[in-house]
C-alpha cells in the first residue's frame, strides 16, 4: 500500500495530470505507489487491467 497515502499530498505533474478536457489523470508511478488495481480501466494501468474483457494481462 502507499505509505502516507492521501488524496490531499498528491504531486501534479509526478502523481498526476490534467487532460484538455479537465479530467485528472493518475500517471503510472502513482498507481505502482498505490499498489493495486482499482479495475476502472485507467490510462496509465501498470497492471494491464482491460476494462472491455475484464482481463488483467
Amino acid at each position: 500500500m502507499y505509505s502516507n497515502y492521501n488524496r490531499n499530498n498528491l504531486i501534479e505533474g509526478e502523481d498526476y495530470y490534467f487532460a484538455k478536457e479537465g479530467y485528472k489523470i493518475f500517471t503510472e508511478k502513482y498507481l505502482l505507489k498505490r499498489g493495486y488495481c482499482c479495475k476502472n480501466g485507467c490510462k496509465h494501468c501498470p497492471y494491464g487491467f482491460n476494462k472491455k474483457t475484464g482481463n488483467t494481462k
